[in-house]
């Protein structure tokens, strides 16, 4: 008698929930975020090929051979591939160089390194330390140069990014209306989707992203909503869009809030508000050097300005107004007048043209003179504010100084940005002073104080001087 062993029945399993089930990156997902990669790479190869030949030719002949122009590509390629350099622009939406500036210093002086062993190697005997100065600054130099043009390049071949906010409330609006009206990104908003409940996050999802071609997914949420921003995230990421999140927290943290792991719980360091001694010492030692020069090198230009107000309108050629400075004490900020001699007389006149929440704005304001608009909208009528610098009442770059009236609605947390300097220029300016509300442009000096560094200083007057350079300083 044959005996068959029949197998047990196994139960069937029930489906995968939908946020388990990851979809492929959509193809202009994937073909964006190649073509960054491949701008970046092609960028970096070509730096490190100039410095190689450069560094040859004026410092040190010895290193012109086949192998030494090859080596330094070789290895910005794997140093920088290895400190994440490429795919960093894949979950950003502002792609700014500036700010991977740090990290570029820290890779070019491991290359420089590495290469002075390689050097070594290859001939026997160790480069000259001016060599290994030369490479390090060249290679800073050009890889910032090119990256910014590479990044310009493929922008402009690459369509729009299609981003959904979802966050319907005032602040997915606001976030909204950035992109919107923002300048250095190339983003197109397919629409503003309420933040769905748990449940439903999948199917919502799904349906706009796929209807709105969608590739990135902003999530605003209201604290009181984390439960489903969760469930939002997880949701966008088995869909295969990008994900970006604006968490409300950081408009009191900032982003100098540090990482700490405590037994596979994430806990987040905050550092005191304001500046420590040293900050301070650092911040105005950089504001009288910086103040300093520029006036002695813009002395003629300067004088030249002076000029012109005088011979082309009636009035004094400075303009002095009431400021609210460090710790909430007055002061006289100077500038040079681009309005006409009675302008503060006819601003009670025009308070219905006002175009600004909190702030007094008119971008037609019928009071500036012809040669103030030029002035205006280069920003060189704030120059004479370095005067202020050299006599400690402003900083080169602070929270806007605003005037009583702006001063006095400002209630709670937000006054603690009296605590730094007032500026000349600061984050206000470079992203787009305008265009915000008083309760956002205080919101951003607040976490300016609560986030400085020197660097950030030194991007807020670079990112300054283009907006000078482009008529786009107001």
């Amino acid at each position: 008698m044959a005996f068959v062993t029949k197998e047990p029945r196994v139960a069937s399993r029930p489906p995968a929930p939908p946020f388990l089930l990851e979809t492929a990156p959509p193809a202009a997902v994937r073909r964006r975020d190649r073509g960054f990669r491949r701008g970046l790479l092609l960028a970096d190869v070509a730096a490190s090929l100039l410095v190689s030949l450069v560094v040859g030719i004026w410092v040190d002949p010895t290193a012109l051979s086949l192998g030494h122009v090859l080596l330094l590509p070789l290895l910005v390629a794997i140093v920088n591939t290895a400190g994440g350099m490429y795919e960093r622009d894949e979950k950003l939406i502002n792609k700014s160089t500036l700010d991977e500036t740090p990290a570029t210093l820290q890779h070019a002086a491991l290359v420089s390194v590495l290469a002075l062993i390689a050097g070594a190697a290859l001939r026997g005997t160790w480069s000259d330390p001016t060599t290994i100065a030369a490479t390090w600054i060249g290679l800073v130099l050009a890889i910032t140069v090119l990256r910014i043009v590479a990044r310009l390049v493929v922008r402009a071949l690459m369509p729009p990014e299609r981003c959904l906010v979802v966050g319907d409330h005032d602040h997915g609006r606001r976030l909204a209306r950035r992109l919107v009206d923002g300048t250095t990104s190339k983003v197109e908003l397919t629409g503003i989707l309420a933040l769905p409940e748990a449940a439903a996050a999948h199917g919502q999802l799904s349906a706009e992203v796929a209807s709105g071609d969608v590739h990135r997914v902003i999530i605003a949420a209201d604290a009181s909503g984390s439960q489903a921003e969760l469930h939002t995230i997880q949701a966008a990421k088995a869909l295969g869009v990008k994900v970006s999140v604006v968490p409300r927290v950081l408009e009191v943290l900032g982003s100098s809030a540090t990482y700490d792991y405590i037994d596979g719980l994430t806990v987040l360091g905050i550092p005191r508000f304001g500046l420590s001694r040293t900050a301070k010492i650092t911040k105005r030692s950089f504001d009288l050097a910086g103040s300093l020069f520029l006036l002695v090198a813009l002395a003629p230009m300067l004088a030249v300005i002076a000029l012109v107000i005088k011979l082309t309108s009636p009035g004094p050629v400075l303009f002095s107004q009431t400021r609210i400075g460090r710790n909430g004490e007055p002061f006289s900020m100077f500038k040079f007048r681009s309005m006409s001699e009675d302008a503060e007389l006819l601003k009670d006149m025009l308070r219905a043209r006002n175009e600004a929440d909190g702030l007094f704005k008119i971008v037609d304001d019928p009071r500036i003179t012809p040669v103030g608009r030029i002035l205006r909208r280069s920003s060189l009528d704030e120059l004479p504010q370095l005067l202020n610098v050299l006599r400690g009442e402003m900083s080169l770059v602070g929270p806007r100084p605003l005037i009583p009236e702006e001063d006095g609605k400002i209630r709670g947390w937000h006054r603690r940005r009296l605590q730094l300097t007032p500026g000349m220029t600061g984050p206000w300016q470079v992203l787009g002073a305008a265009r915000m509300s008083l309760h956002e442009m205080v919101t951003i000096d607040y976490q300016y104080v609560g986030n400085w560094s020197l660097w950030g200083d030194i991007k807020i007057m670079l990112r300054t001087l283009g907006l000078m350079l482009t008529g786009r300083g107001r």
